[in-house]
């Protein structure tokens, strides 16, 4: 049986679209638990980067912190976290926080840093703060190249969220999971086109707020 033969059978049978095991239900799950991870770091990548690259220091500071927060396996940090403080959500929340926040920071820095000094120092030649020389002269020029840090911190988070099921939650690694321990592996393969599709999709969206987000002017140049 090859693998479309497996997709075929996991998407047409009914049992799977419904329940708290269907397929809506771990799609939700999966897209919560992304969210959820996404805004944690972007919350910590986003300021972080903006202060430092608008000024213009920490960048080496930066990229230790990037190396270091890739270098550790989300698996191993997801086990000693269930180990150290059990059941629930946290435990799968800061592996991926933690694989989120380096691409995050490091993009949004080096967007900063890329903006071209000359408007912005006529900004300071005006009068302007330093808030508003951030938010309104770099942020704009720099938006395309932030987009595409949280973008591969989304993709990453998607991809790699199916370790929820490793502690009993739920989400599209449930399949994954389950399927490998029952050993169906239309199962499997349906659970990892979900997760494949979800990237896409992923993909879609970001595409489509860099079109309604980003200045025509930015785009082209």
């Amino acid at each position: 049986m090859n693998v479309l033969n497996f997709i075929h059978a996991f998407f047409s049978d009914s049992s799977h679209w419904h329940g708290y095991d269907g397929i809506p239900a771990r799609v939700w799950e999966h897209i919560q638990y992304s969210l959820e991870a996404l805004g944690y770091a972007a919350l910590i990548g986003l300021p972080v980067g903006l202060v430092t690259g608008h000024y213009g220091r920490g960048g080496n500071t930066l990229a230790l912190i990037a190396t270091a927060g890739r270098a550790l396996p989300s698996f191993g940090l997801l086990v000693l976290m269930f180990i150290w403080l059990g059941f629930g959500l946290l435990p799968v929340m800061i592996p991926l926080v933690i694989l989120a926040v380096p691409p995050i920071l490091v993009t949004t820095y080096e967007a900063l840093r890329s903006v071209d000094p000359s408007p912005v120092d006529a900004a300071r030649g005006m009068g302007m703060t330093e808030s508003r020389i951030l938010f309104q002269v770099e942020l704009p020029v720099a938006l395309p190249l932030i987009l595409s840090g949280l973008r591969s911190a989304a993709i990453q988070i998607v991809s790699t969220a199916t370790i929820a099921a490793y502690v009993s939650l739920g989400g599209l690694g449930r399949y994954i999971i389950d399927g490998l321990y029952q050993k169906n592996y239309e199962k499997v393969v349906g659970g990892a086109t979900l997760v494949a599709a979800m990237a896409l999709v992923t993909l879609g969206i970001f595409w489509a707020v860099a079109r309604l987000t980003v200045s025509p002017g930015v785009r082209r140049s």
